[in-house]
């Protein structure tokens, strides 16, 4: 008998015309002990289903039940980890996670409950800090806290609702890795849902799809041995086929979606030449070394003395290049990026941009940040057109409006250029910045994680749209991500950074991969593991913060060192 039981379940919020049907007919049987992840994207009632698993939500039409006995609500013997950690914040991570225990077990001896939060902050790893309050915590360790006082309630299913979506993606990886830990010692049933791939093949025993109908899709049977080692993955070709199908799947059907009724990217001929305007601004640019970082450092006064954050970056960039620019959080990625866009001053040493000091701020660097910033009132024609008129000050007004309307339809927004940005959705919004971003003709385009705050299909959706933009415009761009896959599809070279403080460039890897790249296409390119190998096992090299003055005095890489980039 399966320990959780879905029959013919519907969902649905709301009456009349502000009926939304979110769950439709799910038939789903979860077994004793089994590892299921749900995997779907924003909008496909992922939460909905968890939410009725836990008690939260009743259904609109159908029965779920646990063990045979229909859920009328929450319960001790199913824990639920949130995406959003809701820790007291005047109490210790011992104290948050006493508190859930005695809520369940009120009788139990103080001795007992002591040695039991003791027990779980140690698997969880957070024994340094049990004193300290969620303040002193960083998002991780915080969501750790949320993963111990589940884990005290001794639950029979965990339930987890995109538990690590929120953390960067070494954090997410080591808690990904923990709680499959977790799972093997103890055999709980767990229920994962997620939009991360490789999350859900390292994690199930079985991937069921949803689908943006509110309807389950697809299953994947995960037949891959434990413990699945990440960087090992790369040579495993049940792993490859595995990652392709569910992609695919996704890409699909997600896509097939959202393209109903809407314009993704038109389908309109490819001007042969830039509008008048652009054309004049592009002229007289140098080729070669176009982007010069010498010797750059950023250092920063503290009450301990002067914290050095990147140090000695060296990297030079041919007109028209495209790098990411990737490692773990704190390494100093966004700093030099910042620094590039003259909004973070230069502590030691200089940029270069077509022969001239970048200084102060200028449109001819854009950038185009994690959340965009919009006007809500304007509209993204409106959006669009800030700052046009300052770089073309000798083009016509309607030169200028091709320019906006140009740039509007390649990213997919021709039916939307007059809908003010507060009605859009994040990915919408995100458009209009690339947009903008292009509006300006910029020598320089300057990308911080421009897609980190989206659910993956968006994200793989807008990765296409920027690469068929740039294609045509072919302007010089520095994308930072910490998405190894994002890298690798951006780039023409992936620079990677060592763990900060002192931070600076390790390794230069150069992506020999044919052009215009699409995601279905990477993944059945034969080099495209080889290159996810090198990112993967430079990333985890650092993880445990290697001293990068002692990777310098390591052998040359097979591939181009910071010295040799330039």
């Amino acid at each position: 008998m399966a320990i959780l039981e879905f029959n013919t379940v519907s969902k649905g919020f709301g009456e009349g015309t502000q009926h939304k049907q979110v769950l439709r007919d799910i038939d789903l049987k979860v077994a004793e002990g089994e590892f299921l992840v749900l995997l779907g994207f924003s909008g496909t009632g992922k939460t909905t289903l968890i939410n009725l698993m836990a008690g939260l939500e009743t259904p609109s039409a159908g029965s779920v039940t646990f063990k045979g006995r229909p859920i009328e609500g929450p319960g001790p013997e199913r824990g639920v980890i949130f995406q959003n950690y809701s820790l007291m914040p005047w109490l210790t991570v011992a104290q948050n996670v006493e508190l859930a225990l005695s809520s369940v077990f009120p009788k139990m001896p103080k001795a007992e409950r002591r040695e039991t939060v003791a027990k779980y902050v140690k698997m969880v790893g957070l024994s340094h800090a049990a004193a300290r309050r969620p303040a002193e915590l960083s998002g991780g360790m915080r969501q750790r806290v949320n993963v111990a006082r589940a884990l005290a309630m001794n639950p029979e299913v965990l339930l987890l609702d995109e538990p690590l979506s929120a953390l960067d993606a070494l954090t997410r990886a080591n808690l990904a890795d923990e709680i499959e830990g977790i799972w093997q010692e103890d055999r709980k049933t767990c229920v994962l849902i997620t939009n991360d791939v490789d999350e859900a093949i390292i994690l199930a025993d079985r991937i069921i799809a949803l689908n943006p109908d509110g309807t389950l899709g697809r299953e994947f049977r995960v037949s891959l041995p434990r413990p699945r080692e990440r960087t090992a993955m790369n040579h495993d070709e049940t792993f490859k086929r595995l990652r392709a199908e569910v992609t695919n799947y996704l890409m699909d059907v997600g896509i097939a979606a959202k393209a109903e009724g809407k314009t993704i990217l038109p389908d309109i001929q490819p001007v042969h030449f830039l509008p008048k305007a652009q054309a004049d601004i592009q002229q007289g640019l140098r080729e070669d070394r176009y982007l010069e970082f010498s010797a750059l450092h950023k250092i920063y006064p503290t009450p301990k003395g002067p914290l050095t954050v990147v140090e000695d970056f060296n990297l030079n960039l041919d007109k028209g290049e495209f790098i990411s620019l990737i490692g773990h959080s704190g390494c100093g990625k966004s700093t030099v990026l910042t620094m590039t866009a003259g909004l973070n001053s230069i502590s030691r040493g200089a940029i270069k941009l077509d022969g001239k000091a970048v200084m102060d701020a200028d449109p001819e660097r854009a950038v185009v940040f994690q959340s965009p910033s919009l006007f809500p009132w304007l509209s993204a024609r409106e959006n669009c057109a800030i700052g046009v008129d300052k770089v073309y000050p000798r083009a016509s007004r309607q030169e200028r409006q091709d320019v906006v309307d140009h740039y509007l339809e390649r990213v997919g927004l021709a039916d939307a250029m007059d809908r003010p940005a507060s009605e859009m959705s994040n990915g919408m919004r995100q458009r209009v910045g690339i947009a903008r971003a292009f509006a300006l003709s910029p020598k320089l385009l300057l990308l911080d994680e421009p897609f980190g705050m989206l659910d993956s299909l968006t994200r793989w959706e807008l990765q296409e749209v920027l690469m068929e933009v740039w294609s045509r415009t072919k302007v010089t761009a520095v994308c930072v991500t910490h998405d190894v896959d994002e890298a690798i599809l951006l780039a023409d070279r992936v620079v990677m950074m060592t763990n900060g403080p002192q931070a600076t460039i390790g390794k230069v890897m150069k992506v020999d991969l044919p052009r215009p790249r699409t995601r279905k296409a990477l993944l059945e390119h034969p080099d495209y593991y080889l290159y996810r190998e090198q990112l993967l096992s430079f990333l985890e090299e650092y993880e445990h913060g290697r001293d990068p003055r002692k990777a310098a005095a390591a052998p040359a890489p097979t591939q181009a060192r910071s010295s040799e980039a330039a």
